[in-house]
């Protein structure tokens, strides 16, 4: 009797642990992105490149954009440079970076909360997009498989 119990109890659990990714995709810049289970859309961007989503219940914040190159400077590498040289000034402790031609991952800390941000080329190489995850120093451990679930899904579509 206490078995069946127990397999009642799981079935009862497993839709509360059994949480899946969404998905974004921004038709207007041309890229897609997975969003973490309990983050939620909280608000899209007023021109249409991007969406802030949060996890509920948590200090948790996931931006995504796209934006264009910018005129005097189309190159993609001096882009994530300007980002990153930003991210600097706004007093973020650079901890991790790396660079390629197609995209630039760095991490930063600063008041007790993490920076991870990745920039990716965009298909008509004049356009880049962006994802910023900020979230409390004390939530890292169980970051590793948001981020890689993010980095991974993070790409250019219609190329």
């Amino acid at each position: 009797m206490r078995l069946i119990l127990l397999f009642l109890a799981t079935l009862l659990v497993m839709p509360v642990q059994a949480q899946y990714w969404t998905h974004y995709e921004n038709d207007a810049f041309g890229y897609e992105i997975d969003i973490p289970p309990g983050y939620e859309n909280y608000m899209d961007s007023a021109d249409g490149n991007g969406a802030v989503f949060m996890l509920v219940g948590m200090q948790q914040e996931l931006t995504v954009w796209g934006e264009a190159l910018e005129a005097d400077s189309g190159d993609f590498t001096d882009a994530a440079q300007r980002a990153l040289d930003s991210d600097i000034a706004d007093g973020w402790a650079i901890t991790y970076q790396v660079a390629t031609p197609d995209w630039a991952s760095w991490s930063g800390v600063k008041d007790g909360q993490v920076l991870y941000r990745r920039m990716i080329i965009l298909c008509d190489r004049q356009s880049h997009a962006s994802f910023r995850s900020v979230y409390p120093s004390q939530d890292l451990p169980g970051m590793h498989p948001v981020l890689e679930g993010l980095v991974r899904s993070f790409v250019p579509t219609a190329c």
